[in-house]
C-alpha cells in the first residue's frame, strides 16, 4: 500500500516521511513490505489508512492542477469517511492538520488495539441478506452473555456485523443457512463499533480533547447520525460516540444524494464507495483514487 502513490509523488512520498517522524517509525517501509500481519494490527492499520489517504489527496490535487487547473478538493462541497476515514475526511474539511490527525489516529488505534485484546473478537461482512435478516441472524448466534450485532450498514445487501468471537464464529453457518451470498471474516483486531470497545472511549476523548482542531470549511456527514456538520465542538462530541456507534454508511450517502451531491472522489485505498454507490443509486459519478 502506497507504493505507487510515493513512486508517482514526491510530496506524497514526504508526507510518509513527516508521518514516519511522528510515529517514531518507517510508516512507509510497513506499508510497502509489512509485514501484513503487523500492518493488520489496528495500531499500525489507522496511521498507515490516514496517511496513505492524504497521500493521495495530496496526488489528486497536484495532478488535477496540472492537467486542468480545477482542484475537486477547493471545489468540494461536502466530505464522510468510513469509520478511520472520517479522521480523513476532517483533514480534507481542514479541521485538521495532518501532523495532528497522524498522532489523533495512532492514539485512536492504539486504545483500540487494547480494547480489542482484552477479549477475543471481531467482525464479519454479510452478503445478500436483507436488514431485518441480519438483525435475526445476531440474534439466533449470539452465544450467552455475548455481544452480536450490526456494526456497519454499508449498502443493501452488504452489512458488517461485530462481536465476540465465538458469536461470530456460530453467525457463519447460520448466515448461509438462511441464504447469505456470503460471509467474510475482516482481517481486523477486534469488535469494532460495539460496546466491546468501550474501554477506548475515554482514552480517545482526551486525545481528541488535547488536539488542535477548526470548524469544518465544508459539511461532514457523521458516521454516528449520517447528518452534516461544520462545527468542532460537535466532532468532539461525536468521534468518542463513533468507535461504539453503527456506522451509517448508508444513510450517509443518502443523506448527500438528497442533498444534490450525485459525484464523488473516493481517497485512498480500496473500492468501497464506488461499491456501496452502485447499490445506492447508480447514476452517481465516483472517481477512485488511490494505488
Amino acid at each position: 500500500m502506497g507504493a505507487g502513490i510515493v513512486s508517482r509523488c514526491e510530496a506524497a512520498k514526504h508526507l510518509f516521511e513527516q508521518a514516519s517522524g511522528v510515529l517514531g517509525y518507517d510508516l512507509l517501509d510497513l506499508c510497502v513490505r509489512g509485514p501484513v500481519d503487523k500492518l493488520n494490527l489496528t495500531s499500525f492499520s489507522q496511521p498507515a489508512l490516514f496517511v496513505h489517504s492524504a497521500a493521495a489527496l495530496k496526488e489528486l490535487e497536484l495532478k488535477s492542477a496540472q492537467d486542468s487547473g480545477v482542484n475537486p478538493i477547493t471545489n468540494a462541497v461536502a466530505v464522510a469517511g468510513l469509520s478511520l476515514g472520517e479522521y480523513s475526511a476532517l483533514y480534507a474539511a481542514g479541521a485538521i492538520a495532518f501532523e495532528d490527525g497522524v498522532k489523533l489516529v495512532a492514539e485512536r488505534g492504539a486504545a483500540m488495539q487494547d480494547a480489542a485484546s482484552s477479549q477475543p473478537s471481531g467482525m464479519a461482512s454479510v452478503l445478500g441478506l436483507e436488514l431485518e435478516q441480519v438483525q435475526k441472524l445476531c440474534d439466533d448466534a449470539r452465544q450467552d452473555g455475548e455481544i452480536l450485532q450490526i456494526a456497519n450498514l454499508l449498502c443493501p445487501g452488504n452489512t458488517a456485523i461485530s462481536g465476540h468471537q465465538k458469536s461470530i464464529e456460530a453467525a457463519e453457518a447460520l448466515a448461509i443457512s438462511m441464504g447469505a451470498m456470503k460471509y467474510i471474516r475482516l482481517p481486523v483486531a477486534g469488535a469494532f463499533h460495539t460496546n466491546i470497545m468501550t474501554p477506548a472511549v475515554s482514552r480517545l476523548k482526551a486525545a481528541i480533547n488535547a488536539c488542535p482542531m477548526n470548524n469544518a470549511k465544508i459539511p461532514l456527514y457523521a458516521n454516528v447520525d449520517a447528518a452534516s456538520h461544520t462545527e468542532a465542538s460537535e466532532f468532539r462530541e461525536l468521534l468518542p460516540q463513533q468507535v461504539v456507534s453503527q456506522v451509517r454508511w448508508e444513510d450517509s450517502l443518502r443523506a448527500m444524494l438528497a442533498d444534490g451531491i450525485e459525484e464523488f472522489y473516493e481517497i485512498g485505498a480500496g473500492r468501497v464507495l464506488a461499491g456501496t454507490l452502485k447499490r445506492i443509486h447508480r447514476k452517481a459519478v465516483c472517481h477512485s483514487i488511490g494505488d
